[in-house]
């Protein structure tokens, strides 16, 4: 199977190309001068057959891949000049051959002359417009499938966006936001028949006046523009199926939109295994808030104070059961003011079950486990915005944005060690509130304010039923039929970001920025352990060991100057902010404070060799702060195996931060081209101070002079022809940790690969499909394992209503521990298909789906613990072969 897909990958560019003659030549006006960002397109003679198109390049070189024995008709087109028609033959058998054309400069009159073909791809300033249908053929059901055929753009492994490589941090659809925070959302419900055309905005900031002063190479934006007849109107669909063994699916969605209002509404309810919604989606679900403390140089990242929950495997397992149901709207009263928001609620419950071989390093031990678990999740987000825009020179936002769920986890853990069965429940609740001003005071000086509180609480609750209890420290009544603890934990933050920036514009390429800003927060946390005896009564623990109460303040007060300046092709920003950090600490009866001072430098360069192709460098020097969670001196169970604290001893870490990064997209070739090398260095890093008896541990955090480095490398390279899109990406990380294990200092290496290479056709009147390879290694202290994953893709329309896709990927995982004789090896395959009826000009639409055809029960991972030095490779087991037959109707 590796042999032929390899076979296949390296055949199928000469199979299609070798059919094409290429045409290609320079445009250029009427003194020579060549055209750059010229339309070149072809159509077949006679009709509105498009062919082939191109856009010419810095030289006003364009290039055409035409089929032999056919006529063509080029369209010629740039503006301000005359559109040129060239009548070109190709004769069977021709050869590659060269024909320049020259335009002549349009009169007035001329300029009135309407365009009658749409150009798939358009380039305005900083905006890239894709004509969707262009590059689809009728089989895209939703936007990521548009979104895959476009030269430059992809959607990675999460259902997310990336466009030259940048992942898109917003979707507008009608210039209004659609669902903010996540890319996901969009891709998976917006209709492909809805997509006229997609824009994708580059060095995108939402405040025109802070353009010329910021960094946005980094701002990527896609805003959607709907086909006609579906403005002013309500369109959807309602989509239900059934399946064997009771299964079901039902995912209504409804759409308005208007140039005052839009309004979105989403459900999905199913038993199929399919997660609209999952607990890790909330988690980095950020509602597109903006980050006014990003770049400041302090790391101060409020931890959610829970227990950590397990998470499911490429979004796969036993049984998912989901209640999904948003809801999105915009509102512009007048011109001058817009608002808008979301509600998302989401209702799931996920049965798991793992078997693991852990090995433990330093200890020659190896525990063999069985783990059931069933997660419930009950979610809710609510967010509300509103921006006021009353002149060119004053932009004002402000939002709320509310998170609140409900989590339960029971696991059953059957061990070589321990027996144990545990419940986890917790209740986060987050407000988010932000605040922003840009005010343009002349053409000399901008000011800002960006303010953001954060008001969050939970309420971790932890019970283990065991057959032992091995902490001595937790005084535990030995005469029960079984230990029964509970811990209830309470946390509360409450935390503002404050940043004020002045701009000084020297000239209109150069400006010196001044900030001013702090952060402030304040912590609780308590927390108590307890045992449920078989008398039905409860023996408290009230040795201080073993319960907390800690209040714990951190301030940053810091002032910055940055300088930027644009000379040519290079744009040079350096930088330099000094903080004031206080810290103080309340438990135990006693203060513990600190203060003191930080310079911290930070460097940005940019070489913009031309408007998509760039080399930038980033350097930045930052401090990180632990914050409540990691100062707590009384004991914590993070689950029947393992007792941690905190320490009020400990210092900053300090971080060392480069990036390299270059990035190139041609319109010429439609070749994207994205490289990056990272180096991360941490120095007095907080790090875990454990001791293991058997697999139990305790632990604490402390500084470690001994640094820890990451390494990270990534390239892809990307290339569309007229009929193939093919990709070829690597990824290597090197991280070296640092640890204290049984008092002695482990240093662990982790030496990640991964390579893929694919090659899709781009057919509009054919079958197309999708070939590729995947090889990864992953090489930790003691272990070793690699996975082969060849792949494929295809999709198949005929007889005029139906249309056959399917995906298959085959694995080849193999493991190695370096000291026993243990060894893993494993195949796998996954094969989903899907079969769709649908009559032309109907509403009505039928599908066949069956996911995992080859029946295959479970998948391979594998993991290091730096804090127990501990090597674990596991099978968890997913959702067994499925059938549905379901009915769509487009509204």
């Amino acid at each position: 199977m590796k042999n032929i897909a390899i076979l296949l990958i390296a055949l199928l560019p000469f199979f299609v190309i070798s059919q094409n003659v290429k045409l290609e030549g320079i445009v250029k006006d009427s003194d020579g001068n060549p055209l750059e960002m010229a339309n070149v397109i072809a159509f077949k003679k006679g009709t509105n057959f498009l062919q082939s198109y191109s856009i010419t390049d810095s030289k006003g070189n364009y290039k055409l891949a035409l089929e032999d024995g056919e006529s063509y008709t080029l369209k010629v087109s740039y503006l301000g000049y005359n559109t040129k028609n060239v009548e070109i033959s190709i004769s069977p058998q021709s050869k590659d051959r060269i024909e320049n054309i020259t335009l002549e400069e349009a009169n007035e009159s001329l300029n009135q002359v309407e365009i009658t073909y749409e150009m798939p791809v358009k380039i305005v300033g900083d905006t890239i417009v894709y004509n969707s249908d262009s590059f689809t053929n009728g089989t895209e059901k939703k936007l990521e499938d548009v979104l895959k055929k476009l030269p430059g753009v992809e959607i990675d492994d999460n259902g997310e966006v990336e466009v030259e490589g940048k992942k898109v941090q917003k979707v507008l659809v009608e210039g209004k936001e659609f669902f903010d925070g996540d890319s996901k959302v969009a891709t998976q419900n917006i209709p492909a028949s809805a997509i006229d055309k997609i824009q994708v905005l580059k060095n995108y900031n939402e405040v025109s006046g802070m353009k010329g002063v910021t960094n946005n190479e980094d701002n990527i934006a896609i805003n959607i523009k709907l086909k006609a007849g579906k403005k002013r109107f309500w369109f959807g669909e309602i989509n239900a199926g059934v399946g064997d063994n009771e299964k079901y699916a039902a995912k209504p969605k409804l759409f308005y939109y208007s140039p005052e209002k839009s309004i979105n509404i989403l459900a999905d309810v199913n038993n199929i295994g399919e997660a609209p919604f999952t607990m890790r989606d909330y988690f980095r679900f950020t509602g597109g808030l903006r980050g006014a403390m990003q770049g400041s140089g302090t790391s101060f990242n409020v931890s959610s104070g829970g227990l950590g929950f397990m998470t499911a495997q490429n979004n796969k397992a036993q049984e998912i059961t989901s209640k999904f149901g948003a809801i999105n709207f915009g509102f512009a009263p007048k011109k001058t003011l817009d608002f808008n928001g979301f509600a998302i609620v989401n209702d799931s419950k996920t049965n798991m079950f793992t078997e693991s071989n852990t090995i433990y390093n330093k200890l020659n031990l190896t525990e063999v486990s069985d783990n059931k678990g069933v997660q419930g999740s009950k979610l809710g987000m609510l967010k509300f915005s509103a921006t006021y825009k009353p002149n060119t020179n004053v932009h004002i936002d402000y939002d709320i944005f509310g998170k609140i769920s409900e989590q339960t986890e029971w696991q059953d853990v059957t061990s070589t060690s321990r027996n144990a069965d545990t419940y986890k429940e917790e209740k986060p609740f987050s407000l988010n509130q932000n605040f922003n001003l840009y005010y343009t005071i002349d053409d000399k000086n901008i000011f800002s304010a960006e303010m953001q509180h954060l008001y969050q609480k939970d309420k971790p609750l932890y019970n283990s039923l065991a057959t032992t209890q091995p902490f001595v420290i937790i005084p535990t009544s030995d005469a029960e039929s079984i230990f029964d603890i509970l811990q209830n934990k309470k946390t509360s933050t409450n935390k503002l970001d404050a940043k004020f920036d002045y701009y000084y514009l020297l000239t209109p390429k150069s400006n010196i920025n001044i900030s001013l800003g702090t952060t402030l927060s304040k912590q609780n946390l308590t927390s108590h352990i307890s045992q449920n005896l078989d008398n039905e009564t409860v023996l408290d623990f009230n040795d201080v060991a073993l319960n907390n109460d800690v209040d714990f303040n951190f301030s940053d007060i810091f002032l910055g100057v940055h300088y930027k300046m644009v000379s040519g092709i290079f744009t040079f920003n350096p930088g330099v902010s000094i903080h004031q950090y206080a810290t103080k600490d309340t438990q135990l009866g006693t203060e513990n404070k600190n203060n003191f001072t930080k310079l911290l430098p930070d460097v940005y360069a940019n070489l913009q060799f031309k408007s998509s192709e760039s080399l930038r460098f980033n350097y930045a020097m930052s401090t990180q702060f632990s914050d409540v969670d990691n100062i707590n001196e009384g004991y914590i169970l993070s689950n029947y195996k393992s007792l941690t604290k905190g320490n009020r001893e400990l210092e900053n870490a300090l971080y060392h931060k480069y990036s390299l990064s270059y990035f190139s997209f041609s319109m010429f070739s439609f070749t994207n081209i994205n490289a990056s090398v990272n180096y991360t260095k941490k120095e007095n890093g907080v790090k875990n101070n454990t001791q293991l008896v058997g697999i139990d541990r305790i632990s604490y955090p402390v500084n470690s002079n001994l640094a820890d480095e990451t390494m990270s490398a990534y390239f892809r390279y990307g290339k569309t022809y007229s009929r193939l899109k093919t990709n070829l990406t690597a990824n290597v990380s090197n991280s070296t940790f640092n640890n204290i294990v049984n008092d002695e200092e482990i240093k662990s290496k982790s030496v990640s690969q991964s390579y893929q290479g694919s090659v899709a056709t781009k057919f509009k009147n054919a079958p197309n499909f999708e070939i590729g390879y995947e090889k990864s290694f992953n090489n930790y202290t003691n272990s070793n394992s690699e996975t082969d994953r060849p792949f494929a893709n295809i999709e198949i329309s005929f007889l005029k209503s139906f249309i056959f896709t399917s995906d298959y990927s085959y694995y080849n995982y193999k493991n190695t521990f370096e000291n026993s004789n243990s060894k893993t090896k494993n195949t796998y395959s996954f094969l989903n298909a899907n079969l769709y009826y649908q009559q032309k000009d109907s509403k009505w639409e039928f599908k066949l789906s069956a996911s995992n055809l080859t029946n295959n029960k479970s998948i391979n991972t594998d993991s290091y613990n730096e804090i127990s030095d501990s090597n674990a490779t596991s099978v968890y087991f997913v959702q067994p072969r499925l059938y549905l037959l379901s009915v769509k109707y487009n509204l």
